[in-house]
């Protein structure tokens, strides 16, 4: 499979340098870049935007609206499944659908190793501490999205499997407009979606509201929620722009639980839980200052305050998924665990950005300066009520409460040197200051003690770190360049690293933060409306990863968090679209014909430690997506088949465990049909997920949303009306 994928590659690659340098004989033209180049919805950033440097960098730009999928209920494979190597742990299954990612092997559960922003600002809890993304924005309000891949960490923070932006619809250009989107689909879905903007002299608003109800694939799957934004910007110059935007959740998600092997074989839509509650209310408020100074030179400020929570009511994970969630001989379930988290996060980020001249050729430079003090507060291990629905009262005093506390300062500089009108250098650095501290008390399973509770001593941990990069790019034409990058990042230690954990566990004194080294090479571009295509190497060394392993001493078997080894990362990440009619084959009269192939090779491995020899856990080698597009007049329709291959859910690569908790990842394959017909102010749509029903799964886990498989969702099918006004 790999060599006749390879050898496709191939062709495409010297099919697309003879047509290139065939079309570049001309001299290129220094024109202001601002925004961004894309064919068929999707593309990639210019040189420079917004304050930022993109020269030298993978990345790639995703135009919602030209997308045929299912964003009703965001879905995840239809809507960037287009990116190349994309891994999408699937957790609807589960009731909670805010869909992780990773690239390259990385983690992907809850995009922890991802820098996720909406409009620019971050919207995880806490990108240091608790880099979960309980919150993403409904498809139906997103414009475009953003992809950076290892060369983001100098521009936008330190995480290792780069950045994803959320740009959401902007105010239309007349007084006022009006979007209404009804879907209606399989498991009880009803998904409404509404929006108002406009523009008014000098002033722009924009503000949606979404609510979505599921009763689920699974039992106990059942699900509600409500989200908001509104945008308000205020321009009294043309070269100056005051904006504020609000982003809410309220969410109600009910969470089946976990199955083990031989209960996911026998029937994946079964439930072992049936009183496990989840809510994480979600609050955004962003601030932003863009003023133009002149042409060449910009300056923004952005700064964000989050404030919100995940509370959780639930069954726990002891015993397992195999452990029966059943009334007890006394006539009432077990009572149930309560677990309260609130974040309080304040980012602010400046950046400058200005072109200059110097030998005869104009030069970029972007910097900025970032400034992030973030709270999290974690109350746990205390009993609850013995009921079914959502109830937080408690019936015991709480087995631990902590607190974490986070500052960051950093400064971050990169400068394009084009050399000629051709070739360009950007060397870039970043300094960062980032501060830690973890306190509070906890529960005294280790039984040292007579003490119910101990207090836990307060760990205090400050560092520095120097992250350096160099970016280059070749145009061989106006359309296509060649581009090469190397960047350091680091993935600081969590405030999950930082808590006692198990009834017998240590955490390692001398505990370090993770980093790696990341390389880039590609080729990529568009020939006239023909082709268009990105086709790129990448190496990842990723350096003192942190896990959890056992150890004995003095016969005592106990848990052992420390860092585990290195592991290696390398492979190929292709996109190749083709327009056949009204590209290749110029005429109209027959609508519009493309097809694409997005493939990803990944070799991630463990080289040190323990685990040497060991392929990476969530690192499957080949993720395959290919698809068609066909629109004619109003009607549009797209057809995707997705692949995955096989994955391990630990380092040890375990095959089998009878509780489900890690194992075999098996591989999956699916197909997706999206269709619309537009009729002046009205879009009637329809598809069809997981076409064949095929029987799968991306997760396991040992605590929320399980312990155990998550099954992914079933054949789904929904259909609705959009108007806009």
């Amino acid at each position: 499979m790999s060599n006749k994928i390879y050898t496709l590659l191939f062709c495409f690659f010297a099919f697309n340098v003879i047509i290139s340098q065939t079309d570049s004989s001309h001299v290129l033209q220094e024109i202001s870049i601002t925004t961004y180049k894309e064919m068929n919805g999707i593309g990639r950033m210019n040189d420079f935007a917004d304050g930022i440097i993109y020269a030298g960098k993978k990345n790639e730009v995703l135009q919602v609206d030209n997308l045929e999928a299912n964003k009703a209920i965001n879905n995840t494979r239809q809507i960037i499944g287009r990116i190349p190597g994309v891994n999408i742990i699937e957790t609807e299954g589960g009731g909670f659908t805010a869909n992780g990612i990773g690239f390259r092997g990385l983690n992907p559960y809850q995009s922890i190793e991802t820098n996720t922003r909406q409009n620019g600002y971050g919207i995880s809890a806490d990108i240091f501490g608790y880099n979960e993304a309980y919150y993403l924005p409904p498809m139906e309000a997103v414009k475009n999205i953003t992809f950076v891949r290892g060369a983001s960490s100098l521009a936008f923070g330190p995480q290792i499997g780069g950045m994803i932006n959320y740009e959401l619809k902007d105010a239309a250009n007349k007084p006022f407009e009006f979007s209404t989107s009804q879907t209606l689909g399989s498991f009880g879905l009803f998904n409404s979606y509404n929006s108002i903007g406009g523009t008014y002299k000098k002033i722009k608003y924009f503000g949606f509201i979404q609510y979505r109800n599921v009763d689920g694939w699974r039992k106990n799957s059942d699900q509600k929620q409500i989200s908001g934004f509104g945008s308000f910007k205020y321009s009294p110059c043309k070269k100056l722009q005051i904006g504020i935007e609000y982003s809410l959740l309220r969410n109600k998600i009910h969470m089946p639980g976990g199955l083990t092997d031989s209960l996911f074989n026998a029937d994946p839509k079964q439930s072992t839980r049936s009183r496990n509650w989840l809510q994480s209310p979600w609050n955004i408020i962003s601030a932003n200052i863009t003023y133009k100074i002149n042409e060449n030179t910009s300056l923004s400020f952005k700064s964000s305050y989050l404030f919100s929570q995940r509370d959780l009511v639930w069954r726990n994970e002891d015993g397992g998924p195999q452990a029966l969630d059943t009334i007890t001989p006394g006539g009432t379930y077990v009572p149930r665990e309560v677990e309260h988290e609130y974040f309080r996060s304040l980012t602010n980020e400046l950046r400058f950005l200005t072109n200059y001249k110097l030998g005869g050729q104009k030069q970029t430079v972007s910097f900025g300066v970032r400034y992030a003090n973030a709270y999290k507060k974690n109350q746990h291990g205390a009993e609850g009520t013995t009921g079914n629905d959502v109830d937080y009262t408690l019936t015991s005093p709480w087995g631990g409460q902590m607190n974490f506390y986070t500052s960051n300062i950093a400064v971050f500089a990169e400068n394009i040197f084009r050399v000629s009108k051709r070739f360009s250098i950007t060397p870039g650095i970043r300094y960062e200051y980032l501060s830690t501290i973890a306190d509070g008390y906890d529960e005294n399973e280790a039984g040292d003690s007579d003490d119910e509770y101990v207090k836990v001593k307060m760990q205090k941990n400050t560092r520095t770190f120097l992250l350096g990069g160099m970016g280059m790019q070749f145009n061989t034409s106006e359309t296509t360049n060649f581009y090469a990058n190397y960047c350091q990042s680091y993935r600081p230690i969590t405030y999950g690293d930082l808590t006692p954990f198990g009834t017998v566990a240590k955490i390692d004194p001398k505990l370090k933060d993770a980093s790696a080294d990341n390389i880039d090479f590609g080729y990529r571009g568009s020939v006239k409306n023909i082709l268009n295509f990105d086709v790129s190497f990448f190496y990842i060394n990723y350096k003192n990863k942190i896990a959890i392993v056992e150890k004995t001493q003095d016969t005592v078997t106990y848990l052992f968090r420390t860092n585990v080894g290195s592991s290696e990362h390398k492979g190929v990440e292709a996109y190749i679209e083709l327009n056949i009619l009204d590209g290749l084959i110029s005429t109209g009269r027959l609508g519009k014909l493309s097809v694409y192939n997005s493939f990803a090779y990944v070799d991630a491995r463990y080289v040190t430690g323990e685990y040497a020899g060991n392929l990476v856990e969530y690192a499957p080698k080949y993720i395959e997506r290919c698809g068609i597009n066909y629109s004619l007049k109003g009607f549009s329709v797209n057809a995707q088949y997705s692949y995955n291959d096989v994955a391990y859910g630990d380092p040890s690569n375990t095959k089998f465990a009878a509780d489900g908790l890690v194992g075999f990842i098996p591989s999956y394959s699916l197909v997706d049909v999206s269709a619309s017909y537009k009729i002046k102010n009205y879009q009637f749509k329809f598809g069809v997920n997981n076409m064949t029903n095929a029987k799968y799964f991306t997760l396991r886990t040992a605590e929320y949303p399980g312990p155990g498989i998550i099954p992914s969702l079933g054949r789904m099918i929904y259909g609705g009306i959009s108007a806009t006004f």
